[in-house]
């Protein structure tokens, strides 16, 4: 630990919060962004106004004595399924009972059984029932959450999904960044006709998604049992054309080459890649594309194939972790898990999960420039911890130690 630095930022005028006595975790590019500093943190207007290692003399609305408390910038769970209706721990013990899923999804089970539910109900419902789950990310200090449609398959459904996903800002202090992941299977009503139904989601669903401002990007499932390339890039294009931004589902189960396609289409991150080869890996570098991982899908379906890690840093792509957070395949609704998992299945870092959850997340998100970073300009989204050294986000797990978070600038105590 130790106080480098002089002060950064306005040293005059007035603040709407001070938050004194912190131990910052900046997570600012250098390797230095890891470390633990001591300075006092100054709002204005729910941005960082000012950082300084001493008290400036200057007007204050309100302090916030941290008590020497860890401050991380507020973590991002950049690729989540939240908003869906029903529940699927029978198939989960079906499954465990050694039924196949091929035998369950012929008797309705599957992503179908969720399509089914959540077409059932209403918007309020979706909201409702999602707050649930909101709630244990907001647990593991999460500030700002990204939440795909994909269970409506149609234009009322996926438009429904998309506005509960937003509506959960009026409840929690939450920042909800939505994405359209119509093109996330196949319908019953458009079984084997794949080529039709993406044309309703080009020509139907993201010009209504668009032309009401639903969604920030859009998402596409590139795999065999989703969408193929040229049905991904058709999505993707449309997309483009109608200014949304892209990411992908790419190479969970197989190697198409879906990453490198949303590289080249300047996507924000390609997400799952356990099957991304090295060509892929060299495409997401040179575009900039944000490696999602998500290490719960892959340890509750037991895979074994795993991402390629090495490439990754060899080729200096930014890793994002998040939850996956979804019925079938990820029901796991705690951030800091994922950074576990990461560390312990990954081989990742420490200090590389809680990038994961912070500077890179918000690259996956297109906020790189506002959020996951404490620094002066930056939006005041923050946590408090009761933790002595950011290790231990990636280690000790199920104890309490958020003491508050910062959404805005706006102080929710946990």
């Amino acid at each position: 630990m130790n106080d480098r630095g002089t002060e950064k930022g306005s040293t005059s005028g007035s603040y709407d919060l001070l938050l004194e006595n912190a131990r910052l975790v900046t997570l600012v590019a250098s390797p230095q962004g890891y470390e633990v500093i001591h300075a006092n943190l100054y709002l204005r207007d729910g941005k960082i106004a000012a950082i300084s290692p001493n008290h400036l003399i200057a007007s204050v609305t309100d302090t916030l004595d941290c008590q020497g408390r860890l401050v991380t910038p507020g973590f991002i769970d950049c690729h989540t399924h939240l908003v869906y209706a029903g529940n699927r721990a029978n198939e989960f013990e079906m499954r465990l009972n050694g039924t196949p899923y091929q035998t369950i999804a012929q008797q309705g089970g599957g992503i179908l059984s969720t399509v089914k539910a959540t077409r059932q109900a209403s918007q309020e419902q979706l909201t409702q029932q999602a707050l649930i789950r909101l709630d244990g990310l907001i647990r593991s200090g999460v500030t700002s959450v990204e939440i795909k449609s994909g269970y409506g398959l149609n234009l009322n459904d996926e438009l429904k999904m998309l506005r509960a996903a937003k509506a959960l800002e009026r409840h929690r202090h939450i920042r909800v960044s939505p994405t359209l992941l119509a093109a996330h299977a196949v319908p019953p009503e458009y079984k084997g006709q794949a080529d039709r139904y993406i044309d309703l989601v080009c020509e139907e669903i993201i010009p209504a998604v668009a032309d009401e401002k639903l969604a920030d990007s859009v998402d596409v499932f590139c795999e065999s049992i989703g969408f193929n390339l040229k049905q991904t890039e058709r999505v993707f294009a449309s997309a483009r054309q109608h200014g949304l931004a892209i990411k992908g589902h790419t190479e969970q189960l197989s190697n198409l080459g879906g990453s490198a396609l949303t590289a080249q289409y300047n996507g924000l991150s390609a997400d799952h890649i356990e099957y991304l080869d090295e060509a892929g890996v060299i495409e997401m570098a040179k575009f900039g594309t944000v490696a999602t991982l998500l290490p719960g899908a892959f340890y509750f379906l037991r895979e074994t194939q795993k991402p390629p890690i090495t490439l990754l840093r060899q080729h200096k792509v930014p890793m994002a972790i998040s939850t996956d957070l979804n019925p079938g395949t990820s029901p796991f609704a705690d951030l800091t898990m994922m950074m576990n998992m990461g560390c312990t299945m990954f081989g990742l870092t420490p200090e590389e999960t809680l990038r994961g959850v912070t500077c890179h997340a918000a690259r996956a998100l297109g906020v790189g420039a506002s959020r996951g970073q404490i620094g002066v300009g930056f939006d005041a989204d923050l946590a408090i911890w009761d933790i002595d050294h950011p290790a231990e986000f990636s280690y000790l797990q199920g104890v309490k130690r958020l003491y508050a978070r910062l959404v805005q600038g706006a102080v929710s105590y946990a």
